[in-house]
């Protein structure tokens, strides 16, 4: 994966009145998750705000990113796990961060790229991409960029599951049916499908 740096200040107020003070200051309010636990064995979150700049590349972006995360200058690395957008004016209102280490896998959505001209779309169809992600689960120096599946021998009619998908390293955790791409027949395949036949 690529890594991107992204620099917060810590906050001590993380009520309602706070945080919107904080986005008319320009910031994004954020959490980072990691192993820390309350009394009660529930996650304890690190709150901090990052400038609406520096979250820029990281948010809107198609790749995926460990990210170099330094809070008041400590430094951690993570991975985003979720973002809250505006429902009416689209911006950013909250970011949550997991830490990570190199030991302990994490699950990640990774971009599916579809590569070569698969057989079906030779004889007619077209090729519809169902999944432009899929989770994994693996070290997250084991996950890559993107996963990358060849279709060359996809025939007119036929898909691929995830379940017949197989990555070194990975654990696929998005549903084995869920389909990933199928070539689907169009009137020209169809006709000439047809025609075919009569011969």
């Amino acid at each position: 994966m690529k890594s991107i740096s992204v620099n917060g200040s810590s906050r001590t107020e993380v009520g309602k009145r706070a945080t919107n003070a904080l986005r008319k200051e320009g910031m994004v309010p954020c959490c980072l998750y990691g192993e820390k636990k309350d009394e009660n064995g529930n996650p304890v979150a690190t709150a901090f705000g990052v400038p609406v700049e520096g979250l820029r590349k990281l948010i809107y972006s198609p790749d995926i990113f460990v990210v170099e995360l330094t809070i008041d200058g400590k430094a951690t690395k993570a991975v985003m796990r979720e973002i809250q957008f505006h429902p009416v004016k689209d911006n950013v209102l909250h970011v949550d961060f997991y830490e990570i280490t190199e030991e302990k896998p994490i699950v990640m959505a990774v971009p599916v790229k579809l590569e070569g001209l698969a057989a079906g779309v030779r004889a007619g169809g077209k090729l519809v991409q169902l999944q432009r992600r899929l989770k994994v689960k693996a070290l997250y120096t084991n996950i890559p960029e993107k996963l990358v599946i060849d279709v060359t021998a996809l025939e007119l009619g036929k898909s691929i599951k995830v379940g017949e998908l197989s990555f070194e390293g990975l654990q696929l955790v998005t549903p084995k049916e869920a389909l990933v791409c199928a070539v689907k027949t169009t009137r020209a395949s169809a006709a000439a499908a047809a025609a075919a036949a009569k011969k």
